[in-house]
């Protein structure tokens, strides 16, 4: 994709998003995962909806963490852009994700450029649904998203919609799509689709790809290639 020219404060590398309304992210297969359950660092490319690479994500992790935490990890995740400049930084610090531990829940910085806070994922305090808020730089909730009960990948595609900050209208989605019986069984190489208004302050487009990657890990991640989903936040 070209980049456009002349945007008004817009961080270097988020040019690209002023022009889409959507994003596809396909995590790449690891055949040592596959086949003896061993964690790698996830790799991501992130595509338009006709299929040109607009960015490439890496986690950036050690050995340890990855296989001593698996899908509870913490991680920074970082993401270039084709020509690989790190354009947006993503920060996962240690947290738990259940309903019984209300005061120690998901969250995500991201900053684009790295270092310079563009906005944040925050858990929510929730039993049957997955419950975040996007929240702007200076902390202010701008979005909100909100998951079904059910996230098992065998039930289909799986959607999280995207709401207005007052959680009633809905903007966009985040789609966790059915790739198939044997990539769904043996790997945890997902594929996802985001959606979001065309308008939407790029910064915020930004975010609402982090809080995909923040999904990810937290539903669709097998430990060991094995499934560990549950009902709700239990």
């Amino acid at each position: 994709m070209a980049i456009p020219q002349g945007l008004s404060n817009c961080p270097p590398g988020l040019e690209y998003l002023s022009l889409i309304d959507q994003l596809l992210l396909r995590q790449k297969v690891e055949l040592l995962e596959s086949f003896v359950g061993f964690e790698t660092n996830n790799k991501y490319t992130i595509m338009n909806s006709i299929g040109q690479k607009v960015y490439y994500a890496v986690e950036d992790n050690d050995c340890c963490t990855r296989n001593c935490c698996g899908p509870m990890r913490p991680f920074d995740m970082k993401i270039f852009d084709n020509y690989r400049n790190e354009v947006i930084h993503l920060h996962r610090p240690l947290a738990c994700d259940s309903c019984w531990c209300p005061c120690w829940l998901q969250s995500m910085e991201v900053t684009a450029p790295p270092g310079t806070v563009i906005g944040s994922i925050e858990q929510e305090w929730s039993i049957c649904k997955p419950c975040y808020v996007i929240k702007n730089a200076v902390g202010d909730v701008v979005l909100r998203i909100k998951g079904p009960v059910c996230t098992f990948s065998i039930c289909g595609d799986v959607k999280f919609y995207v709401y207005s900050k007052d959680g009633e209208t809905k903007v966009g989605k985040i789609i966790k799509k059915w790739s198939g019986l044997a990539r769904e069984a043996f790997t945890d190489a997902d594929h996802f689709g985001i959606s979001f208004p065309m308008d939407l302050d790029v910064k915020i487009k930004a975010v609402l790809l982090g809080a995909c990657f923040l999904i990810d890990f937290m539903f669709f991640e097998k430990s060991g290639n094995q499934e560990s989903d549950r009902p709700g936040m239990l």
